[in-house]
């Protein structure tokens, strides 16, 4: 089997794909990753890797060590421009998709649906480019290449509880380093705009003194400090607040309540300006009340089930999640993540399926069960 891979930017391969292409060179097949574009209006997470003007450079090299990790034997980046995809001369992108599948002759094409998995403009231009790429490849030959777009069904996992469970364990490796809050703020924004998971995440600032979680309160959110420190306090039956600890830069706090579904058993204070990464089950009212009676959204919301949508097919990455991982970790100026950065069996229940949508040959209805 040969599968082509086409996708706009470097990393579009991994979060798309990256587990199947993973799966399918282990059992034999050749394939092939092409990316329009170099990536070279992208956000730069690693300034002391590469600069705007190397940028384009260095990510294709992130790319070619990225299809390595995976398997794959074939790379190639065009030179389009990043973020201008939808603008270009659309006839000439489809006919430089069409010499590649020309060269490689592959039995399966995978890309992103008509929505770009998200809207982005460059994704939208290179599912369209590439599906009028393989019908003109089709209607050449005898035997049809197969066309995939790459589908995200809203899961209905939960940061907000895998973390919260996972800290409940004594595994302390990686946490409150700085390398784990960077990777963690990206993983977590990542996984939601791609709708791996269903929470809301949100960066919020505290100034001395506010009052973060309240005892007795609903568990809701869970917390991890950015910069500052916050006091965590008992109140006394008399109404006087005990001190409990002090905690600081890379450390969370919350889990315990939401690990144990229990109430806020303690106050966490903000001892100078504090920011907060957070995880919630769903976004805050204008409205939300505070306190015990307080009626707080989202605290019941499922965290199992799959909108598997219109997906025709799935595949089971599950075995080579930790190649995805590392792969998307070679993408280190977007993603400066590591498989041993998260516990393997989250990282399966988020990443373990790729979904797909069979656009060539079209099923055709059926008339018999």
């Amino acid at each position: 089997m040969r599968i082509l891979a086409a996708f706009a930017h470097p990393d579009d391969e991994c979060f798309c794909s990256g587990g199947t292409l993973a799966r399918y060179t282990a059992s034999g097949a050749e394939a092939m990753v092409i990316s329009a574009t170099k990536g070279d209006a992208g956000q730069i997470h690693d300034s002391y890797r590469t600069t705007r003007q190397t940028l384009g450079h260095t990510r294709e090299e992130e790319l070619k060590a990225a299809c390595a990790a995976l398997g794959v034997q074939h790379v190639r980046c065009l030179d389009y421009p990043d973020g201008g995809l939808s603008k270009v001369d659309m006839e000439k992108l489809v006919k430089d998709l069409l010499a590649v599948l020309h060269d490689f002759q592959p039995d399966v094409v995978l890309t992103f649906g008509h929505d770009g998995g998200y809207g982005h403009p460059d994704h939208v231009a290179i599912s369209y480019a590439t599906e009028e790429a393989v019908r003109r490849f089709n209607s050449e030959r005898p035997q049809t290449a197969r066309l995939y777009f790459a589908f995200f069904p809203q899961k209905e996992m939960l940061l907000v509880e895998e973390l919260s469970n996972w800290l409940m364990t004594k595994d302390l490796q990686y946490r409150e380093s700085m390398d784990f809050l960077k990777a963690l703020s990206i993983f977590a924004e990542e996984s939601t705009m791609l709708r791996y998971s269903n929470d809301f995440v949100d960066t919020n600032w505290y100034p001395p003194g506010f009052c973060i979680v309240e005892q007795g309160e609903q568990s809701n959110k869970l917390y991890v400090i950015l910069s500052g420190t916050v006091d965590v306090m008992r109140e006394a039956d008399a109404g006087e607040l005990q001190p409990i600890a002090r905690l600081g830069v890379g450390q969370f706090f919350g889990e315990t309540g939401i690990a144990h579904k229990q109430v806020r058993n303690a106050y966490v204070i903000a001892q100078e300006a504090t920011t907060c990464l957070e995880f919630a089950y769903q976004e805050p009212t204008l409205f939300q009340g505070r306190g015990e009676e307080a009626i707080l959204n989202g605290e019941t919301k499922a965290a199992v089930h799959i909108d598997t949508g219109h997906a025709t097919h799935v595949i089971d990455v599950s075995d080579t999640i930790l190649q995805k991982i590392r792969a998307i970790g070679c993408h280190r100026t977007q993603f400066p993540i590591t498989p041993e950065m998260f516990p393997l069996d989250m990282l399966r229940r988020l990443f373990g399926q790729e979904y797909y949508v069979r656009i060539y040959p079209e099923f055709e209805m059926q008339t018999e069960l």
